[in-house]
């Protein structure tokens, strides 16, 4: 059964600290989504997970434009996706998603954008505005081999 876990993210900082939480129990395989509207640090995320994995001197723009980044780093590449502007889920067949989700750890911005090519097995991450002009409402929903690693996770 699935459970989801809703953690309160006070500011910037605390959304950072969470994808350095994240990327500490992320493995080969696993497909983390990244929901929200604009502006709600879907991007502050996944630099920060990246970044845990890849060095904190990484440099991780935004994808918006190249709609994909890959990342080397000890524990294997690590893809970060940006799907706003793709019209077709198949469109991410081409930036070789495939890859991504069999060799390394995807991190995808705009899932809602990959249809019927969802994985099975992910952790969405919806990031939703908080009471502050920084904070944010975090909703952490695993699907598959996320379920034990979310329970006593803090940011």
């Amino acid at each position: 059964m699935t459970h989801s876990r809703i953690l309160a993210l006070p500011d910037e900082e605390a959304t950072r600290r969470l994808g350095r939480a994240l990327a500490g129990r992320a493995r080969t395989g696993d497909v983390i989504l990244l929901a929200g509207s604009l502006g709600t640090g879907k991007t502050t995320l996944a630099r920060a997970f990246i970044q845990a994995l890849a060095g904190a001197d990484e440099d991780v723009p935004s994808p918006t434009f190249t709609l994909v980044q890959a990342y080397d780093t000890p524990r294997g590449t690590v893809w970060h996706f940006d799907l706003y502007r793709l019209k077709r889920s198949d469109e991410v067949v081409e930036l070789g998603f495939d890859d991504a989700v069999a060799d390394g750890i995807a991190v995808v911005e705009w899932p809602d954008r990959l249809g019927p090519l969802t994985p099975r097995r992910h952790l969405l991450v919806a990031l939703a505005a908080g009471e502050g002009a920084d904070s944010r409402i975090a909703t952490l929903t695993p699907h598959g081999q996320w379920d034990t690693r979310i329970g006593d996770l803090t940011p």
